[in-house]
């Protein structure tokens, strides 16, 4: 079936797609120019300088550098007394930097759980806006210890990049959006975007993924992309792009905050792309890494097994808990101290942060990402949240 843009083409076969391209090219530009200009200090910018790394107390951390290549992670971080947490920033319902300097979402509670289990204080973290650009060379380089930010596990990045990712703590999938005003639906598909402007971010793999599902329609389009979402959403709704295209969850948070009278749709109903989001760390670093991991295996269990911030302390004077719970909250048997942590820091992790469902329901909640139903529910539930055991 014919796309509206293809629809348009036909009348007017090289008018009509060279104006469409060439007037989304001029807008894209003066828009990326006016984001260059800006000295706001934001993580808008696209000329490639690195944001000014924030932290909850607005105070600046110690300077401890250090390469994959340079010793223990775990030690460094310890001794440092800070965790560098890499993240987006701008990520609707992920990470986003308040006007007070504080850094929100389901990934900053991430890199707040690893804070707790490693220094016992949830608000130990210097987090660091990066740009999807950014991002992987900033955690090769040792600016950062963790990377926390909406970042997709793919055999490329496991194997060519110097870097390991932790387990997936959300299931994700590429989609697109676009105007109502111009024929667009939820139950629009690819096919409806031939001829049409669509616009990512620079560096992701969802540039690969929207190019390959054009293909696969038998469709052409131009894909412009940009260093960061926010500039990716202003030119769409400034009319350089017909379409957006990235991880549905980042549609969704997006589309909460849409302003003006523009009316969007996302689309297809299932995505084009599988996308597991999760932490990523310095490969080589396996006593740090284990420790990312099961603080995420922690937060999955307590969850399972209904152990929350608010009835840690009651359950665990009940005596009521089972003998996994137990030893991961440090009473006996507990293996943390074997990984070079304290014996409760998974009960700091659950008594500071919360379970996996509370980070989710806190933060994605509020934007209309609901567990039910969804790859992220319980895998009691039929989703794909699962722990190993601790044993």
């Amino acid at each position: 079936m014919e796309g509206k843009f293809s629809m348009n083409r036909r009348i007017a076969p090289i008018s009509r797609r060279s104006a469409l391209r060439l007037g989304g090219v001029l807008v894209a530009l003066a828009l990326a120019v006016a984001a260059c200009g800006s000295d706001d200090g934001t993580d808008d910018e696209v000329d490639g300088d690195e944001p000014a790394p924030t932290t909850e107390a607005a105070a600046p951390a110690t300077e401890v550098v250090m390469t994959q290549d340079e010793g223990d992670l775990l030690t460094v971080v310890q001794e440092r007394g800070t965790l560098n947490c890499g993240v987006s920033g701008s990520a609707v319902a992920f990470s986003e930097t308040q006007p007070d300097g504080s850094t929100t979402g389901f990934d900053a509670d991430y890199c707040r759980a690893v804070a707790a289990a490693i220094l016992g204080d949830a608000g130990a973290v210097n987090f660091v806006p990066l740009t999807a650009a950014e991002r992987f060379t900033s955690l090769e380089a040792g600016d950062i210890d963790l990377l926390v930010r909406n970042t997709t596990w793919t055999q490329s990045r496991d194997t060519d990049l110097v870097l390991d990712f932790g387990p997936t703590t959300y299931y994700d999938g590429q989609q697109i959006m676009a105007r109502v005003s111009e024929g667009f639906s939820g139950t629009s598909t690819v096919s409806d975007l031939d001829g049409a402007t669509v616009c990512t971010n620079a560096g992701t793999t969802t540039e690969k993924n929207m190019k390959d599902a054009a293909d696969a329609a038998g469709i052409e389009i131009e894909l412009l992309t940009f260093e960061d979402f926010d500039i990716v959403t202003d030119n769409f709704i400034a009319g350089a792009c017909n379409a957006v295209t990235t991880d549905g969850s980042a549609l969704v948070g997006r589309k909460v905050k849409q302003e003006g009278d523009q009316e969007w749709a996302i689309f297809p109903p299932t995505p084009i792309s599988k996308e597991p989001l999760g932490p990523v760390y310095p490969q080589n670093q396996s006593t740090f890494g284990d420790v990312v991991n099961w603080t995420v295996y922690a937060t999955i269990l307590a969850d399972e097994k209904g152990i929350t911030s608010a009835n840690i302390d009651s359950m665990m004077g009940s005596g009521d808990l089972d003998a996994e719970a137990v030893r991961l909250l440090g009473g006996e048997g507990e293996l943390q101290t074997k990984m070079g942590l304290s014996a409760d820091a998974f009960y700091n992790v659950i008594n500071q942060v919360g379970n996996y469902d509370e980070i989710y329901t806190r933060n994605l909640g509020p934007v209309g990402l609901s567990r039910d139903g969804s790859a992220n529910a319980r895998w009691t539930a039929g989703g794909l949240i699962y722990a190993p055991p601790a044993r």
